[in-house]
């Protein structure tokens, strides 16, 4: 495996970019992986490493640059903790407009690698990504494939580029993967999501017995066998949409 870190040129300065990708065989399909709300770690970069390891030429990309901030460290669960404070702050001060304009950055910059395979895309976004990795779809159709939304934020909005109106502006299959208990997705979201993506290529899967962050390892809410299940259904959905 090869891992390097770039700074990607974007319109707004340089976005810090972890990126793996297997050391043989490429040209391989790109993976958008967005990050959480507490921003770039090794957390992530080991989740990065996994996709990459079944054929992908994977981009992890630091959403925070406009910020100066990148690796945020440890967040207490305390609502009213500074650092939880500060990581909201930062999670507000983005928006699909500014990430669709850093993905354009991402795949221009993609396009001149040899590894990379940029005509076959597919996306992840997790927590406030999943609204990201669902507009990449349809900002980029010609592009992206595939793409997953793993419990998600801000899914059902009054907003055009709504996550769960996606299904109607893309032919890319999409994927939600959503927890059971989660007061960020709770039940009448996931419905507004179910409904509107209704007779698309989509998918909507509640985790039963799960919470916000189930998939993180390293979250006192990581739930091992649910977790697992999420490896396996994103990796069936990339297999079936990005084939070289």
């Amino acid at each position: 495996m090869i891992d390097q870190q770039i700074e990607i040129p974007t319109r707004d300065g340089h976005t810090t970019t972890f990126i793996t990708h297997p050391e043989r065989d490429g040209p391989f399909p790109v993976i958008l992986f967005y990050m959480d709300a507490p921003a770039i770690r090794e957390e992530l970069r080991d989740m990065a490493r996994r996709l990459a390891t079944s054929g992908y030429y994977v981009m992890l990309p630091n959403l925070y640059y406009r910020s100066g901030v990148m690796e945020l460290g440890p967040i207490p669960p305390d609502p009213e903790a500074p650092e939880r404070k500060a990581m909201f702050g930062y999670m507000n001060s983005i928006n699909i407009p500014m990430v669709m304009e850093d993905t354009t950055a991402l795949l221009a910059w993609a396009d001149t690698q040899k590894a990379a395979n940029t005509r076959i895309v597919g996306a992840v976004g997790y927590c406030m990504s999943g609204r990201y990795a669902i507009n990449a779809a349809t900002h980029f159709p010609d592009r992206v494939k595939a793409a997953a939304s793993i419990y998600g934020t801000h899914l059902a909005t009054d907003q055009p580029d709504s996550p769960h109106l996606a299904g109607q502006k893309t032919k890319a299959e999409l994927y939600f993967a959503c927890a059971e208990t989660d007061i960020y997705a709770p039940q009448e979201i996931i419905d507004k999501v179910t409904g509107g993506v209704k007779g698309a290529n989509a998918e909507v899967e509640v985790y039963p017995g799960t919470h916000h962050g189930f998939a993180f390892p390293k979250r006192p809410v990581y739930h091992r066998d649910a977790a697992e299940r999420h490896w396996e259904r994103l990796l069936a959905l990339y297999r079936r949409n990005l084939t070289k």
